[in-house]
């Protein structure tokens, strides 16, 4: 009993760390999924004996067995799935580069008055640390202007990379894309069409490594990653949602 208890705190604190990012508006199916199997399970193992009584009745009816079943192989597939896809996912979070003969490309996220949010804050600093560790290495930031930004995501990046002291000669900006997919294919264009080292690293965060690859590989883009900090209490609900994401990627 005490041990199902510890537990049950347990998955209600994890409740609270999915319900966190919700104070800076941020709602999706990340937080949605974490914060419902968290909870579930914290009254599953609270309401132990009364959880127990209720499968045995519907154990005890073909439809109700049937309906077990299915739920308990979708719960061991989920589960599965989400181990597996983890493992890519750390993978990808480390895959660095090699040497020099690349070029970086930044993954734009959101402007909130023409500074960087705070992901895009992180993800720039781990640019601006290659960069200035690596002077031979050109970088292309990537991102459109929203209809909620007074700047493209690019511009920004830029202003922010060349006021740390990066030399503008060696940020090219690509300001048309609005979604991972864009942000790759027109950054490859703009290597193509400057000579830049066609292997690229991608700069974004460590969660969204494997789903970059991927597209990557779709439009035809060797990469590495450098992989930018994410905030403790965004991780977990960023971390599911790639989950959803990576397998409707396979799937569709």
């Amino acid at each position: 009993m005490a041990a199902r208890c510890i537990s049950a705190a347990a998955f209600f604190c994890l409740f609270l760390v999915f319900l966190l990012p919700v104070s800076r508006h941020i709602i999706n199916l990340g937080n949605c999924a974490g914060m419902a199997v968290s909870m579930l399970t914290a009254l599953i193992l609270l309401f132990w004996d009364r959880f127990c009584s209720l499968v045995a009745r519907c154990w005890e009816k073909p439809l109700g067995r049937t309906a077990l079943c299915i739920t308990g192989l979708f719960t061991a597939a989920a589960v599965v799935a989400a181990a597996v896809i983890s493992v890519f996912m750390i993978k990808a979070a480390n895959d660095r580069p090699k040497d020099e003969n690349t070029t970086v490309v930044v993954l734009g996220c959101q402007v909130r008055n023409g500074a960087p949010s705070l992901m895009l804050a992180q993800r720039l600093r781990a640019a601006y640390d290659y960069l200035s560790e690596h002077e031979s290495v050109k970088a292309v930031v990537s991102g459109g202007k929203g209809e909620d930004e007074s700047i493209s995501e690019a511009q920004c990046m830029k202003d922010w990379l060349v006021e740390k002291g990066i030399s503008p000669d060696r940020i090219f900006m690509e300001d048309k894309s609005v979604n991972t997919e864009e942000n790759l294919s027109f950054s490859k264009k703009i290597i193509d069409e400057n000579g830049l080292p066609q292997r690229i690293t991608i700069v974004t965060d460590g969660f969204h490594q494997l789903r970059a690859d991927m597209l990557a590989e779709r439009t035809g883009i060797e990469s590495n990653n450098i992989s930018a900090k994410t905030r403790w209490y965004l991780l977990p609900t960023y971390w599911v949602r790639e989950w959803f994401g990576v397998l409707y990627y396979k799937l569709f």
